[in-house]
Protein backbone atom coordinates (compact mmCIF):
# COMPACT_ATOMS: atom_id res chain seq x y z
CA UNK A 1 0.00 0.00 0.00
CA UNK A 2 1.37 3.53 -0.42
CA UNK A 3 0.30 5.48 2.46
CA UNK A 4 1.79 8.58 1.08
CA UNK A 5 -1.59 8.38 -0.69
CA UNK A 6 -3.46 9.45 2.39
CA UNK A 7 -0.95 11.90 3.65
CA UNK A 8 -2.70 15.64 3.11
CA UNK A 9 0.18 18.15 1.86
CA UNK A 10 -0.80 21.61 4.11
CA UNK A 11 1.29 24.22 2.42
CA UNK A 12 2.48 27.61 4.52
CA UNK A 13 1.18 26.02 7.79
CA UNK A 14 2.11 27.06 10.70
CA UNK A 15 3.67 29.42 8.76
CA UNK A 16 5.49 30.24 5.16
CA UNK A 17 7.60 28.03 3.15
CA UNK A 18 6.33 24.32 5.93
CA UNK A 19 4.74 22.04 3.37
CA UNK A 20 2.99 20.33 6.91
CA UNK A 21 2.27 16.46 6.81
CA UNK A 22 -1.09 15.97 7.91
CA UNK A 23 -1.72 12.74 9.39
CA UNK A 24 -5.43 12.92 9.57
CA UNK A 25 -6.66 11.72 6.64
CA UNK A 26 -4.58 8.58 7.13
CA UNK A 27 -5.88 7.89 10.83
CA UNK A 28 -9.38 8.87 9.43
CA UNK A 29 -9.44 5.92 7.31
CA UNK A 30 -9.96 2.92 9.91
CA UNK A 31 -8.30 -0.20 7.45
CA UNK A 32 -5.44 2.34 6.29
CA UNK A 33 -4.62 3.02 10.01
CA UNK A 34 -4.37 -0.29 11.27
CA UNK A 35 -2.45 -1.19 8.27
CA UNK A 36 0.05 1.33 8.66
CA UNK A 37 0.13 0.33 12.60
CA UNK A 38 0.55 -3.23 11.41
CA UNK A 39 3.07 -2.23 8.86
CA UNK A 40 5.61 -0.75 11.86
CA UNK A 41 4.23 -3.33 13.91
CA UNK A 42 5.77 -5.78 11.77
CA UNK A 43 9.36 -3.72 11.21
CA UNK A 44 10.02 -3.12 15.05
CA UNK A 45 8.47 -6.79 16.25
CA UNK A 46 11.80 -8.30 16.77
CA UNK A 47 13.16 -5.39 19.09
CA UNK A 48 12.27 -6.80 22.75
CA UNK A 49 10.44 -3.94 23.38
CA UNK A 50 9.09 -3.13 26.87
CA UNK A 51 7.59 -0.36 26.38
CA UNK A 52 6.52 2.32 23.62
CA UNK A 53 7.08 5.59 24.57
CA UNK A 54 5.54 8.50 22.46
CA UNK A 55 5.67 12.53 22.67
CA UNK A 56 2.75 14.83 23.09
CA UNK A 57 0.56 14.37 21.05
CA UNK A 58 0.66 12.79 17.69
CA UNK A 59 3.17 10.11 19.08
CA UNK A 60 0.38 9.28 21.40
CA UNK A 61 -1.62 8.27 17.90
CA UNK A 62 1.08 6.14 17.09
CA UNK A 63 2.30 4.60 20.15
CA UNK A 64 -0.27 3.87 21.74
CA UNK A 65 -1.91 1.83 19.26
CA UNK A 66 1.50 0.41 18.26
CA UNK A 67 1.87 -0.78 22.35
CA UNK A 68 -1.31 -2.26 22.27
CA UNK A 69 -0.59 -4.10 18.98
CA UNK A 70 3.13 -5.41 20.36
CA UNK A 71 1.01 -6.32 24.36
CA UNK A 72 3.08 -3.68 25.83
CA UNK A 73 2.77 -0.74 27.56
CA UNK A 74 2.74 2.88 26.75
CA UNK A 75 4.79 6.09 28.51
CA UNK A 76 3.35 9.28 27.09
CA UNK A 77 6.28 12.33 27.09
CA UNK A 78 4.39 15.30 27.38
CA UNK A 79 4.65 19.25 27.23
CA UNK A 80 5.94 20.79 30.98
CA UNK A 81 2.91 21.27 33.46
CA UNK A 82 0.72 18.49 32.00
CA UNK A 83 1.91 15.81 34.42
CA UNK A 84 0.50 15.08 38.09
CA UNK A 85 3.64 13.00 39.24
CA UNK A 86 7.29 13.85 40.06
CA UNK A 87 8.58 14.56 36.66
CA UNK A 88 12.11 15.08 34.79
CA UNK A 89 11.88 17.81 32.00
CA UNK A 90 14.53 18.78 29.31
CA UNK A 91 14.48 21.94 26.69
CA UNK A 92 14.28 21.07 22.91
CA UNK A 93 14.12 23.06 19.67
CA UNK A 94 11.33 22.14 16.87
CA UNK A 95 11.67 22.64 12.98
CA UNK A 96 9.44 26.17 14.04
CA UNK A 97 10.11 26.98 17.65
CA UNK A 98 11.33 25.52 20.87
CA UNK A 99 9.02 23.68 24.07
CA UNK A 100 9.71 21.50 26.81
CA UNK A 101 8.82 17.91 27.61
CA UNK A 102 8.47 16.29 30.23
CA UNK A 103 7.83 12.30 31.68
CA UNK A 104 7.28 11.00 35.14
CA UNK A 105 10.12 9.69 37.54
CA UNK A 106 8.60 6.24 37.50
CA UNK A 107 7.65 5.73 34.14
CA UNK A 108 10.40 3.74 32.82
CA UNK A 109 12.39 1.12 35.89
CA UNK A 110 16.78 1.19 35.00
CA UNK A 111 17.27 -1.50 31.67
CA UNK A 112 13.84 -1.86 30.16
CA UNK A 113 13.70 -1.48 26.00
CA UNK A 114 11.97 0.94 25.05
CA UNK A 115 10.49 2.17 21.62
CA UNK A 116 9.94 5.20 20.91
CA UNK A 117 7.11 6.38 18.13
CA UNK A 118 5.94 9.49 16.68
CA UNK A 119 4.40 10.65 13.46
CA UNK A 120 6.92 12.43 12.31
CA UNK A 121 10.59 12.78 12.19
CA UNK A 122 11.58 16.11 11.26
CA UNK A 123 14.82 18.01 12.37
CA UNK A 124 15.07 15.16 15.49
CA UNK A 125 14.64 17.76 17.97
CA UNK A 126 12.17 16.36 20.20
CA UNK A 127 13.31 12.56 19.45
CA UNK A 128 16.70 13.76 21.07
CA UNK A 129 15.02 15.12 24.18
CA UNK A 130 12.97 11.88 24.43
CA UNK A 131 15.98 9.94 24.11
CA UNK A 132 17.52 11.90 26.76
CA UNK A 133 14.61 11.85 29.05
CA UNK A 134 14.98 7.78 28.89
CA UNK A 135 17.97 7.35 28.75
CA UNK A 136 18.04 9.05 32.44
CA UNK A 137 15.65 7.34 33.76
CA UNK A 138 18.13 4.13 32.74
CA UNK A 139 16.10 3.52 29.85
CA UNK A 140 17.61 1.35 26.87
CA UNK A 141 16.30 2.75 23.69
CA UNK A 142 15.95 0.38 21.20
CA UNK A 143 14.27 2.08 17.86
CA UNK A 144 12.46 4.54 17.25
CA UNK A 145 9.69 4.67 14.73
CA UNK A 146 8.00 6.83 12.43
CA UNK A 147 4.77 7.42 10.13
CA UNK A 148 7.00 9.78 8.58
CA UNK A 149 9.80 11.09 7.61
CA UNK A 150 11.29 14.54 6.15
CA UNK A 151 14.85 13.18 4.95
CA UNK A 152 15.49 16.57 3.60
CA UNK A 153 16.10 17.77 7.18
CA UNK A 154 18.75 15.09 8.61
CA UNK A 155 16.96 14.66 11.68
CA UNK A 156 18.66 10.90 11.87
CA UNK A 157 22.04 12.91 12.40
CA UNK A 158 20.78 13.96 15.54
CA UNK A 159 19.14 10.42 17.06
CA UNK A 160 22.64 8.91 18.00
CA UNK A 161 23.23 5.79 16.55
CA UNK A 162 19.37 4.59 16.88
CA UNK A 163 17.75 2.07 14.53
CA UNK A 164 15.12 4.52 12.82
CA UNK A 165 12.04 2.92 10.68
CA UNK A 166 10.41 5.46 9.17
CA UNK A 167 6.87 4.07 6.96
CA UNK A 168 7.09 6.81 4.58
CA UNK A 169 9.77 9.48 3.65
CA UNK A 170 9.76 12.76 1.93
CA UNK A 171 13.08 13.57 0.66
Amino acid sequence: MNFKDYIRIIPDYPQPGIRFKDITTLTNNGPVYKDAIEAIRQAVADKQIDLVAGPEARGFIVGAPLAVSLGVGFVPIRKSGKLPGEVIEANYDLEYGKDKLAMHKDAIKPGQRILIADDLLATGGTIATTINLIRQLGGEVVGAAFLIELGYLDGRTKLDGIDVFSLMTYN
